[in-house]
């Protein structure tokens, strides 16, 4: 048995990996936000007509976002041309507004379509814009198999949202 100094606890985390893995069937976490009036709890940032922008619950890094449609699509093909234009137009955006009030040093940009390709939300596609800075990978994860990600949610959303309520698309 290890001893605690091996051990980081992440106690938030419980939620997540207790749930049952999401299915056509059960709920879908971007519809039942989006359904929700609560913005904020919902890290909703930006709503556009056919598609949004939210904050991850659980970030690769700080200010990672999630651009994602409206309706459920599980790939591209399943986009029209405006929900597609929307959402580049507001990943453009995001990064614009991620590098004003963040300034990282570049991003990781893309989607996880299909569980051969990685998606844990399979059902509904979404775009992940992952700020990164020199240096951001640090020991923690190479030698602690550990991220840390260095400000809350609600500090970062607070950050985030005056910009985005200034967006016109």
């Amino acid at each position: 048995m290890s001893s605690d100094k091996n051990i980081i606890w992440a106690p938030w985390r419980m939620e997540y990996v207790s749930s049952p893995s999401t299915s056509k069937d059960k709920k879908n976490i971007f519809l039942d936000k989006l359904g929700l009036s609560d913005d904020e709890s919902s890290l909703i940032l930006f709503r556009g007509k056919f598609s949004f922008v939210m904050m991850n619950l659980y970030p690769y890094n700080n200010g990672h976002l999630m651009v994602a449609p409206n309706h459920r699509v599980e790939d591209m093909q399943g986009l029209d041309g405006n929900t597609m234009l929307e959402i580049m137009n507001l990943s453009s955006e995001s990064m614009k507004i991620i590098k004003k009030v963040m300034k990282p040093s570049g991003f990781n940009f893309g989607a996880n379509i299909g569980k051969a390709g990685g998606a844990g939300i399979e059902e509904h596609l979404h775009f992940h814009i992952v700020p990164r800075w020199d240096g951001d990978t640090n020991f923690m994860p190479v030698v602690g198999n550990t991220k840390v990600i260095v400000q809350g949610l609600a500090d970062c959303y607070n950050q985030l949202k005056p910009f985005f309520d200034k967006l016109s698309l």
